[in-house]
């Protein structure tokens, strides 16, 4: 009798080095960068999209590197102090990589990466523990975006409909989600069915890194934050 898979045993030793070989793939990566690029910026990101960061990513690949991955290890590979900074300065760097943050090494000129940051703007479906940008609610009445076969469908989200000679009618108002309040995964998919699009994927600039200088854009922050060694 074949032994199942589910029943095979991990050697936790392999996943560790795994994990160490993958960590220092990205050090390798970052610091060989650092040699190649003129500009670092660290940029933060709110509801983050993959595949319209994936696109963006594409359309700057011939002048630009992205790295996004654990803070810990990027900072490892630009250095954290004057004594092991790859780079005069480049400490002021790793100083800002805290919470959702990302690195992107570029040839392109500090204007042409402000335009492009700034104008880089997605919208998409909120996801289900997100908050809710605006109230939605929904009146009494018929539900003509709804053909009757999504019926049964509605209810188990939550909404008290029911079908009125083949058309999907609401028998009282539904409010589907309240502005500032996270979204259950009824209102999500509600929202969906809707067409309502309530999340916005952006990037924002924190610093920039040059050879020549280093500045901080992220509103908040001045040099006391960055300096210490």
């Amino acid at each position: 009798m074949p032994k199942s898979k589910r029943n095979r045993a991990v050697t936790l030793s392999k996943t560790k080095k795994k994990g160490k070989e993958q960590k220092q793939l990205l050090v390798d990566a970052i610091r060989e960068a650092v040699e190649h690029y003129s500009s670092i910026y660290v940029f933060s990101f709110e509801n983050m999209r993959n595949l319209k960061f994936k696109e963006f990513r594409e359309q700057l690949k011939s002048s630009s590197r992205f790295f996004l991955g654990s803070n810990k290890v990027m900072q490892v590979a630009l250095g954290r102090s004057v004594g092991d900074e790859l780079r005069p300065g480049i400490r002021k760097v790793s100083k800002v990589l805290r919470g959702n943050t990302g690195l992107f090494l570029t040839n392109l000129p500090k204007e042409e990466v402000l335009r492009l940051f700034n104008e880089f703007e997605e919208y998409d479906f909120a996801r289900t523990g997100s908050n809710a940008a605006e109230k939605v609610e929904l009146k009494e009445g018929p539900l003509v975006e709804f053909t009757h076969e999504m019926e049964p469908f509605l209810r188990k989200q939550g909404m008290p409909v029911r079908l009125n000679k083949g058309v999907v009618e609401l028998v009282s108002d539904f409010v589907v989600c309240e502005e500032g309040k996270p979204l259950s995964p009824e209102s999500a998919r509600i929202l969906r069915l809707l067409g309502i699009k309530m999340a916005t994927f952006r990037l924002h600039l924190i610093c920039r890194w040059s050879p020549e200088d280093f500045e901080l854009y992220a509103e908040g922050m001045d040099d006391s934050d960055v300096e210490s060694s």
